[in-house]
């Protein structure tokens, strides 16, 4: 991606080094699960922080001195300058129908962090919490993505965050609390299919600013939408699960399949009209 000279966002709440320590319990390290959610990229594992928060108690704050690698800076000077990005499209989106869009804060840290939604850890990948309108991201995350799941690039990383910004644009909408109020009354089936029609939707606002940025900025190259395209296709939950037990269970899918992410993405960067995102008036066997 062509970023030199960009704005960096001063959205921005720099916690690392702050480590939120829990005592007592299983750390998100001992369940099986945590490392399918670890390569998901997020979007809104409530249920993971959750349980996080039930298997410590007496959570306390540390500072530590800390000093970043010139990569994790590196890391960070993009990051800003990604978020400025999504700022700069998605306000003149909603300006288009005379909606003010307020954006998120990004907020850096290290180990664990604690959010309006609870206590989480690097281990739960990036996420949105709702609660506070905050993207929350491990920087690390981007450092170890090639070595987890194969999969690297500034457009890779800048999906990443695009996404988890496509869940607060859907907060935004008040698409998200609608969902998660229809969730809460489902069944784990049903409502983990309606988990799937957000994710999707979030992939396909992350491409719809990929579109935007693109034309306001000229920031896309050669081969950045293949990078995008081939991290989606490897997080699709089908390709997760058979990456981890050799098998597939569609009814626990929660994010989507690798064919469905890089579907919605692709269609996202190739229309950039929000209006064609609706994953949720589509039937489910056609997402």
């Amino acid at each position: 991606m062509k970023l030199d000279g960009r704005r960096e966002s001063t959205n921005v709440d720099d916690r690392r080094g702050r480590a939120v320590a829990t005592a007592g319990g299983i750390g998100l390290g001992g369940l099986i699960l945590v490392g399918l959610i670890t390569m998901l990229l997020g979007g809104d594992p409530t249920d993971v922080i959750k349980m996080a928060g039930k298997m410590g108690q007496g959570q306390t704050t540390t500072t530590q001195e800390y000093t970043p690698s010139a990569e994790e800076e590196e890391l960070a000077t993009f990051a800003k300058r990604i978020l400025a990005g999504t700022e700069d499209v998605w306000t003149k989106i909603f300006a288009q129908y005379g909606k003010t869009y307020v954006p998120p804060k990004l907020v850096l840290f290290t180990g664990s962090v604690q959010s309006a939604c609870g206590g989480a850890t690097s281990s739960s990948g990036p996420f949105y919490c709702s609660g506070d309108q905050s993207v929350y991201l491990d920087l690390s995350f981007f450092m170890n993505m090639k070595k987890q799941i194969g999969a690297d690039g500034d457009f890779a990383y800048a999906y990443v965050i695009a996404h988890e910004v496509g869940h607060h644009v859907q907060n935004q909408l008040g698409i998200l609390g609608q969902a998660h109020q229809q969730m809460s009354r489902m069944s784990e089936k049903e409502s983990n299919k309606v988990s799937v029609r957000l994710e999707l939707q979030a992939d396909y606002f992350a491409g719809v600013w990929a579109h935007h940025d693109n034309k306001l900025f000229g920031s896309l190259e050669s081969g950045d939408i293949d990078e995008g395209l081939a991290v989606a296709a490897k997080i699709g939950d089908d390709y997760l699960q058979k990456q981890a037990y050799g098998y597939t269970v569609p009814e626990s899918f929660n994010h989507g399949t690798s064919a469905q992410r890089s579907r919605w993405l692709k269609k996202g960067i190739q229309t950039g009209d929000i209006n064609q995102g609706d994953t949720f008036s589509v039937k489910y066997e056609n997402l």
